[in-house]
C-alpha cells in the first residue's frame, strides 16, 4: 500500500514537470544555434504523383527559372525517389552530372533501381547526413532543395556546410511553400533570414502558384561566418 502511494506521488510529480525531448546533436551541428522555430516531421518522399506535377510543368518551370543547361553539375538534396533527379539528368545531358542525395536509405535504393532501369549514366547517388551534406568543395553549379528545407532539423549547420560546395557563381535553389514550418513550409522572410545568417545572399524570389509554392535562389556572400558568430533568426508572430 505504501509502495503504491509512493509511486502515485512520483507519477504526479513527473506529470507536473514539462516534457523535454532528448535532443542528440551531431558533432558537426553542436557549434551552431538551434533554429528558433518548429521543424516539420519528415514525411513520405513522394510529394505528389509525377504525372500531376508534370501536368503543371513543375520541373520544367523550375529548371528554366534556375537556368539549368547542358553540361552543368547539379545536386538534388532530398531527392527521394527522383522526380527532379531524372529530369535534371535529361536537362544537363551527357556532359553534365547530377548527384542525388537523401537521408532515407530505402528511398535511395528505389532511386538507384530507377536510375539503372532508365539508364541515366550521368547520375550518382549518395546517402546524406541531416546536419552536413558532405559535398565536395567547389563542385556544383546548382544545388536543389525542393520541398525539403523545412524538414532540416539543423538548418544553420546544414547551410554552413553546403556553402563551400558551390562553384564560383553557383546557386542554391529553394522551392517551398509560404506556411508555418511545422506545416511543411517556411515563410519567405524566415527563409531569407536563415540563409543570410550563414553567409548567403538572395538573388531572386518568385511566387509561383502553378508549382504550388515559391522559387528562391541564393548565392554565396563574400564571407561565411564562424559557427559561433551565427545568431538564430526569431520566428515572427
Amino acid at each position: 500500500m505504501r509502495a503504491a502511494a509512493i509511486l502515485a506521488v512520483l507519477f504526479a510529480l513527473s506529470a507536473c514537470e514539462p516534457s523535454v525531448p532528448d535532443i542528440v546533436r551531431s558533432d558537426s551541428a553542436s557549434r551552431f544555434p538551434m533554429p528558433d522555430r518548429p521543424v516539420s516531421e519528415i514525411t513520405a518522399n513522394q510529394f505528389q504523383t509525377e504525372d500531376v506535377r508534370d501536368s503543371r510543368g513543375e520541373a520544367q518551370k523550375v529548371m528554366d527559372l534556375a537556368d539549368i543547361s547542358a553540361g552543368m553539375t547539379v545536386a538534388d538534396i532530398g531527392a527521394g525517389e527522383g522526380y527532379y533527379t531524372v529530369r535534371l539528368a535529361e536537362r544537363v545531358g551527357e556532359g553534365g552530372r547530377v548527384l542525388a542525395q537523401d537521408i532515407d536509405r530505402d528511398a535511395l535504393g528505389r532511386l538507384g533501381e530507377r536510375i539503372e532501369r532508365e539508364r541515366f549514366d550521368n547520375v550518382s547517388i549518395k546517402l546524406g547526413k541531416p546536419a552536413d551534406p558532405q559535398l565536395p568543395v567547389d563542385s556544383f553549379d546548382r544545388i536543389f532543395l525542393v520541398h525539403m528545407y523545412h524538414e532540416v532539423a539543423e538548418p544553420y549547420s546544414f547551410l554552413w556546410h553546403l556553402w563551400p560546395a558551390l562553384t564560383q557563381g553557383g546557386q542554391v535553389i529553394v522551392v517551398d511553400t509560404d506556411r508555418p514550418t511545422d506545416q511543411h513550409g517556411i515563410p519567405p522572410l524566415l527563409l531569407t533570414c536563415e540563409f543570410k545568417a550563414v553567409g548567403y545572399r538572395l538573388v531572386e524570389f518568385v511566387e509561383k502558384p502553378d508549382i504550388r509554392g515559391y522559387f528562391a535562389r541564393f548565392e554565396r556572400a563574400d564571407e561565411r561566418p564562424e559557427p559561433e558568430q551565427i545568431e538564430a533568426c526569431a520566428l515572427q508572430g
